[in-house]
This record gives C-alpha cells, sequence and structure tokens, in this order.
C-alpha cells in the first residue's frame, strides 16, 4: 500500500457505517499463549492483563497503534529467566475499559502505579514503548518508589518531545503530524474506516524495512488493525493525543511539566530504532538528562518505530540484561 497516512481521509466517509455495524467484539485480543489473561481493578477500571512467570514484576506497556500482543516475543522467555511478566492493555485499548475520561497524563500514570499495587506488587521493572513510554516516564517521576527500574522503547521523555516539537519544525515538527491531524473531532471513524487501513499505513511509514518483510510483520499489523476497531478503542486512543497538545495551554499541562521536571531516579535503558520516522532519534537522545541514576542510551540499527518487533531476540537480550543489572 502506497497510500500517505493523511490520504485515507477521503475514503472514510464511504466506509465508517460499515465498520461501525460489524466492530469486532474485545474476545480478538485474547491469544492463546504460555500465559493467563485476567482482569485487574485499579484506579476506577478494569484492566486486561497477560500475566506469566513468577519472580520480580516486569510490567509491559505497549504504545499506538497497539495492544498487549506487542509483547508477544518478550513475554514468555522474562518468564522462563525467572520474572513474574504482565502486560497490560493500557485505559482504552483491548480489553481494558474504555472511559470516555481520564486520558491525561496524571491519571494514565495512576494506571500504571495502581496496577502495580493490585497486582500486589511494592515495584516493578517498568518496559514502556511509544505512549507506553511516556507512561513509564511520568510513573517514574511521580510514584518513583514503585519503579525499580526501567527500559524505554521508541519514546523520548515528555518534556523533550515537547521541546523538539517547537525547536526542530523541518524534524520533529514535521515527523509529529499525526499529533495535530488527532485533534480533528471524529478523527477516530478515518482511523477504523476501510477495515483500519490508516493503521495498516502507519505501521508502513514508521516500521523498518527489514520487518515489512516477513510474515510477523503482516500477522501482526492485521491484528492491531482488528484491535483498533473494538469499539470506542480508536477515540480512546485519539484521546491520550489530544490532551497532550490541548493541555499546553491549560493549568494542567502547566502543573504536569513542571512535575515532570523530577530528576528519574530508576535505572534507565533507553533504545531507539535508527529508523524511526515518528519519533526521531536525536529528540529521544536528550531524554538523559532528566535520569539521575544509571543511564544507558542505544540506537538500534535497521530499526524503526517498533523495535520489540522488529528485532525482538536484541531487545529481549538487553531487557534481561537490564533487569539483572
Amino acid at each position: 500500500m502506497n497510500l500517505g497516512v493523511e490520504d485515507l481521509g477521503s475514503a472514510a466517509g464511504r466506509s465508517t457505517l460499515a465498520a461501525m455495524a460489524n466492530p469486532p467484539d474485545d474476545v480478538v485480543v485474547l491469544h492463546d499463549g504460555p500465559w493467563s489473561h485476567r482482569f485487574v481493578s485499579a484506579n476506577g477500571s478494569r484492566f486486561h492483563v497477560v500475566e506469566a512467570g513468577a519472580g520480580p514484576l516486569v510490567l509491559l506497556l505497549h504504545g499506538f497503534p497497539e495492544y498487549w500482543w506487542t509483547w508477544r516475543h518478550q513475554i514468555e522467555p522474562l518468564a522462563e529467566a525467572g520474572y513474574r511478566v504482565a502486560a497490560v492493555d493500557l485505559r482504552g485499548y483491548g480489553a481494558s475499559d474504555k472511559p470516555p475520561r481520564g486520558y491525561d497524563g496524571f491519571t494514565l500514570a495512576s494506571d500504571v502505579s495502581g496496577l502495580i499495587r493490585a497486582l500486589g506488587e511494592r515495584d516493578a521493572m517498568l518496559v514502556g514503548h511509544d505512549w507506553g513510554g511516556a507512561l513509564a516516564w511520568a510513573t517514574a517521576a511521580f510514584h518513583p518508589r514503585q519503579v525499580r527500574r526501567m527500559v524505554i522503547l521508541g519514546s523520548p521523555h515528555p518534556l523533550r518531545l515537547r521541546a523538539a516539537i517547537a525547536s526542530d519544525p523541518r524534524g520533529q515538527l514535521a515527523a509529529s503530524r499525526t499529533l495535530f491531524a488527532f485533534q480533528t473531532p471524529r478523527y477516530e471513524h478515518r482511523v477504523t474506516a476501510n477495515d483500519a487501513a490508516y493503521v495498516g499505513a502507519l505501521f508502513e511509514k514508521w516500521a523498518g524495512g527489514r520487518w515489512q518483510q516477513t510474515d510477523d510483520y503482516a500477522e501482526y499489523t492485521e491484528a492491531c488493525r482488528t484491535a483498533i476497531r473494538i469499539p470506542q478503542a480508536a477515540f480512546c486512543a485519539m484521546e491520550y493525543y489530544r490532551w497532550s497538545l490541548r493541555s499546553l495551554t491549560r493549568p494542567t499541562g502547566w502543573r504536569y511539566a513542571k512535575l515532570m521536571q523530577a530528576p528519574i531516579t530508576a535505572p534507565t535503558l533507553q533504545l531507539h530504532g535508527a529508523e524511526d520516522a515518528y519519533l526521531l532519534p536525536r529528540t529521544a537522545q536528550g531524554s538523559g538528562r532528566y535520569v539521575t541514576a544509571g543511564y544507558e542510551w542505544q540506537v538500534l540499527d535497521d530499526v524503526g518505530h517498533f523495535p520489540q518487533s522488529e528485532q525482538p531476540e536484541r531487545v529481549t537480550g538487553e531487557l534481561l540484561r537490564w533487569a539483572k543489572a
């Protein structure tokens, strides 16, 4: 498919009614495997959590336009290495609750904090990608005692991203067109039109070329196109982006920015794809200034925006190395 992401909007009107008439049920995200599915109540919502193994908690946080299945290659090896692994569908995604509100940075960080407690643990190693990375950064800033260690994939520190959008018009600002497109009312219908062809185009634009030639890519992107069509999932996904931009001129956003200046005291490993065309490596690279504990930065060659899927064995190895450090 050679459609640009924004070009898909013209087809939305023709297929919106059909998509709304035949939406998938959230059971489509309950994939079988060497893990168990459960629902956990935390911070006033119910979350779908996939668990495997026993030991220190490793909490896996996905991004857009994905769901817990992005960690399909990491769950079993981490569990076999002696960790309790929990991959969660974030608020609004997959089989988790999809409330109309609660997509601000404070509530989302409280979701993560509440999940750690609801799982019966005092702390966790957080592993976050994309929006999951943003939540991990915020949880480490707002609830530092609950974050034992942290691995961030394809996700600059939120304040670093804000600064780059403002100061790099030909780079990060241009790469962030979806952020501005998602502010449009009812844009979620464009996202889900034509069996979520928009999501397929995003993967083509953001993923590294090598992964795109594999069966895993075809199967996984099809699964994500199905999951985003679960009723209200696309709307909720848009709300993350809407709050992040609209809050810039509101007191809640000013408070968020102030509190995000807190030093990150959890040892942090940051992995970023050299070919990430959405969140640029040069944007993410400055994130280490916010970390006062041990910090390591790695650029992954031949990798786009989805390291855990594009180079799963390498990413799994790095997660295990960092967990044991």
